[in-house]
């Protein structure tokens, strides 16, 4: 915190001038330096003295010249609210007025935020429902969607696709607040390349399938990320996009119930992939993720080469993470056909392996992988450091091949502040 307040004997509260700390008793109004509890709002201080909280409960006046000045002379300086100096000589001195903030980039003399507290800052979240003024606006619970600005399913902005995840808010590296510093569309490895019709910003998937949060989501595929009536749009079983690549480090990773070795093929096929770096609010400790995997490769290719993947790689990552992926299925292993959440389907045996398909075919419905099958909407939830840097890669590809695609939706990432041990990919409830 770079706010200094020094404290001088006598005081003189002369108009353009710091005003020094009074230890006079204005009523029953404690103002003395170090007072804890002696107000319980901006009306219980006199003159230049402000109320402040400490966290969520009041604490003590703060003293500073309203109107701004030079400090104090002689070797002493007078005592100052923002921007006051407690050495000799001259120091701008600025109102510590509502939302003020300091140099910091920190908030304070609002009533609502203090710089020392983790939870309520311009670094904090804005958390829903709770009516606590977390990131300092102004307004609490002022969080909300911000993907209406989107107007384009194929909108090639990469920051539209953080957006539609419901990512809104931009940062840089050097700010403390949280948000997005960067996004782009790459391939599976995290280079440049992928077709940019194998993203696309949908209002809805198929008959059945809406956005988990606001009014856009994520898809991402190894053909076209369409639905059939899009314009766009190329059917599922054979649109060979032109972009190949390597697999993210670490990929594949075979499905230990399956007898069949892929390790060694690196190659991608049309692979597509949205990475965003941001950082992490200074009150979440995790974050989750929804998303909905569906492959045309089902039910005739599971347990062959023909394996292709969705990973939601983490940086830095959990340790429970495989190679960076947080994404799992019901066996731990990483999502792909040859996985065990693949639940909206009809029900039948593949591979040698049974899918029960408890969701039933209706979240295929107009999708284009309406003889095929899906995971239904899943969540990953994933540790994260307050105030942290991370980069997340959300990457799909065709593997063995480029036909017979795959599509992921993706959408509604949100913070906790609720501890995760570790890494974990469940059903949404």
């Amino acid at each position: 915190m770079s706010r200094a307040l020094g404290w001088l004997g006598l005081g003189f509260a002369l108009a353009g001038v710091a005003v020094a700390c009074s230890s006079s008793d204005d009523g029953g109004k404690v103002c003395d330096p170090g007072a804890t509890a002696a107000c319980k709002g901006a009306g219980d201080c006199d003159g230049t003295w402000t109320c402040v909280k400490n966290g969520l409960a009041w604490g003590q006046c703060e003293c500073g010249s309203n109107t701004g000045g030079a400090a104090g002379s002689g070797g002493a300086g007078a005592a100052g609210g923002f921007g006051g100096s407690s050495t000799g000589g001259t120091g701008a001195v600025a109102p510590c007025t509502p939302n003020g903030k300091d140099s910091d980039g920190d908030c304070f003399g609002d009533g609502d935020c203090k710089d020392d507290d983790a939870g309520v800052n311009p670094g904090a979240i804005d958390y829903p429902g709770n009516g606590v003024d977390e990131d300092c606006s102004g307004t609490a619970d002022d969080y909300a969607a911000c993907d209406e600005s989107i107007t384009s399913l194929g909108d090639l902005d990469p920051l539209s696709g953080a957006r539609a995840l419901g990512l809104c808010q931009l940062t840089t590296k050097e700010e403390k607040k949280w948000g997005v510093i960067q996004a782009k569309w790459v391939m599976a490895d995290g280079k440049t390349g992928m077709n940019e019709k194998s993203h696309g910003l949908l209002p809805s998937f198929g008959t059945n399938v809406l956005p988990r949060e606001g009014k856009r989501l994520l898809a991402l595929s190894s053909g076209t990320a369409r639905e059939p009536g899009d314009a766009d749009y190329k059917p599922v079983s054979g649109s060979d996009m032109g972009t190949d690549g390597l697999a993210p480090t670490g990929f594949p990773i075979d499905s230990p119930s399956c007898k069949v070795v892929t390790e060694k093929d690196k190659a991608t096929h049309d692979p597509a992939a949205l990475e965003v770096s941001l950082r992490v609010p200074s009150n979440a400790k995790s974050f989750r993720i929804d998303f909905n995997y569906y492959t045309y490769e089902f039910p005739t290719y599971v347990c062959t080469k023909y394996n292709d993947f969705f990973v939601a790689l983490q940086f830095p990552a959990p340790k429970n993470a495989q190679s960076g992926n947080i994404a799992f299925d019901g066996e731990g292993n990483p999502v792909s056909v040859n996985n065990a959440y693949l639940r909206a389907c009809k029900p039948q045996t593949a591979g040698n392996k049974l899918f029960d398909c408890p969701l039933g075919v209706g979240l295929l419905d107009q999708t284009g992988f309406d003889n095929s099958a899906a995971t239904g909407w899943l969540v990953t939830q994933s540790p994260v450091t307050p105030r942290g840097l991370i980069t997340l890669r959300f990457a799909i590809w065709d593997m063995g091949d480029s036909v017979l695609d795959s599509t992921v939706l993706i959408d509604a990432l949100a913070f906790s502040p609720d501890e995760v041990p570790q890494a974990v990919t469940s059903p949404v409830q």
